[in-house]
């Protein structure tokens, strides 16, 4: 564990180097550059309320607050876990030709996508702020969603990485399984009725949904679900394990794949 420790002290300032690379390319073709990070779940809650607003019989309140907590979440958790599946293959040039930690590709990915989701935050602010959304001391317990997210993203990232070195197709598989993902994460419907049905533990096991869940609590002004929380955090951290020892034990046979 010391070892680990030291090489990643060691290496730390390179971390941020490529965390800093990766937003830079994310934007670097764009025109409207780094205000899209938060032009796009904006606009993206515009669609989605115009759309399902007024196609479902229970109103939700607060509907245009309660689709972009949904939003912002499950956009940073499904680029964060592209960007870190593809890092590998990404960097594969340099993995070739200078010696770094191969766990800072993934690791920077997840990052960077944790950095950008942070300041499109600002979003839900604004439009918190004309639905006349009022702040509670519940809005404190937003640390804990936004901190399992970062974990799980993490951990999956590394699982994921891994995968796509020996497995190209994992790419187009993990897009389908994200969309699904997204349809069972209850972004822009009430799952209140279905969580009662045998067809609603399909939501409940899904973990993002929980985390989904504890943020709107948050920002709503409602407790925490501490059994969402304690099965969410649980889960995050047996996939960053699993990803680290995943990883670790396969790394030095990447440069033979990509």
């Amino acid at each position: 564990m010391k070892r680990l420790v030291d090489n990643f002290t060691k290496y730390r300032f390179l971390l941020v180097e490529l965390v800093k690379k990766d937003i830079k390319l994310k934007y670097r073709s764009s025109v409207l550059g780094f205000l899209w990070t938060m032009l796009e779940p904006l606009l993206t809650m515009i669609v989605l309320t115009i759309v399902f607003e007024n196609m479902f019989e229970r109103k939700i309140p607060n509907f245009p607050v309660y689709v972009l907590c949904g939003r912002l979440l499950y956009s940073y958790f499904s680029n964060g876990t592209k960007l870190a599946l593809k890092s590998i293959r990404r960097n594969s040039s340099m993995i070739r030709k200078v010696y770094v930690p191969k766990y800072m590709y993934p690791l920077a990915s997840a990052l960077s996508g944790y950095i950008t989701f942070l300041i499109s935050l600002i979003v839900l602010v604004v439009v918190g702020i004309v639905q006349d959304v009022k702040p509670t001391w519940y809005l404190l317990q937003a640390v804990f969603p936004l901190a399992t997210i970062l974990v799980m993203t993490v951990g999956l990232g590394f699982i994921l990485a891994t995968l796509d070195v020996f497995f190209r197709d994992m790419e187009y598989l993990w897009g389908v399984l994200l969309m699904l993902i997204m349809y069972m994460s209850a972004i822009f419907y009430d799952p209140t009725n279905l969580l009662a049905t045998p067809k609603g533990i399909i939501i409940r096991l899904n973990p993002l949904y929980g985390i989904i869940t504890n943020f709107r609590n948050a920002i709503f002004g409602e407790p925490m679900n501490v059994k969402y929380f304690a099965y969410t955090a649980s889960l995050s951290v047996i996939m960053l394990v699993v990803g680290v020892i995943m990883f670790y034990r396969k790394q030095d046979k990447f440069v033979l794949y990509v």
